[in-house]
């Protein structure tokens, strides 16, 4: 897949930055949402944690650093902000590059974010249980599962098992797209993040929190290059 130019974020200007940090600097002004901080429980205020998190992620000036005492002060309870499906690619580490502390996400996780009843119950839990006021749908740049499932169409061979599964749930966004198409793979992977945002809009229990405006469901693109995220 091609990567695509980073869309700058609202209030944020897309500038590289130096290599990633791993220090406890403490948080910037205006950072929210952590485990000892007051809960966020509007989606735009989610959304925007989230966006400014991959930019402390983008520029090396992270806030949260994965130490002992961070999981220690979480351990009590949790008011996560955001539940983030994203793929299974070793490469897309969702905390790190949201810049997200110890109990402030739901991390869901399936070969290029698919769904199935486990992660769709997964979601409803941390809608219904939680009260995450925000659902990402996160794809990336080069997802290997998009890149197998366009192999299949064009050889006209399914795999077999759980992956076929995998494929056979791909395959509308790689269609839609048609292979012969030189970034079919870029292409259906955000049609395949957009499929997945309306499914879940419409999922029990998620879509009735939509209608009440209690939650949104928007989706977005990590770029493994540059690292930023950009929402479609």
């Amino acid at each position: 897949m091609t990567a695509s130019t980073p869309a700058a974020q609202p209030g944020a200007s897309a500038q590289p930055g130096a290599p990633v940090q791993s220090g406890t600097a403490a948080p910037p002004p205006g950072v929210s949402g952590t485990a000892a901080g007051a809960p966020i429980t509007r989606p735009g205020d989610a959304l925007a944690n989230l966006l400014a998190g991959n930019k402390r992620f983008v520029t090396g000036r992270p806030a949260h650093g994965h130490i002992v005492a961070a999981a220690a002060a979480a351990s009590g309870g949790q008011q996560p902000h955001a539940v983030v499906l994203g793929c299974i690619d070793s490469r897309v580490p969702l905390e790190a590059i949201f810049d997200q502390t110890f109990g402030s996400i739901c991390v869901v996780r399936s070969g290029a974010h698919v769904l199935d009843r486990a992660v769709l119950g997964s979601v409803g839990f941390a809608v219904s249980a939680l009260g995450v006021p925000l659902i990402m749908v996160l794809g990336h740049v080069r997802c290997g599962a998009v890149a197998a499932t366009v192999e299949a169409l064009k050889d006209g061979r399914r795999p077999e098992g759980d992956l076929g599964y995998l494929v056979d749930e791909i395959a509308p966004a790689v269609q839609a797209v048609g292979t012969d198409d030189p970034d079919v793979e870029g292409k259906a992977m955000r049609i395949h993040v957009a499929r997945t945002v309306r499914r879940l809009r419409d999922a029990p229990g998620v879509a009735e929190a939509v209608a009440a405006g209690r939650v949104e469901v928007v989706g977005a693109v990590y770029d493994l290059d540059t690292g930023w995220v950009e929402q479609l």
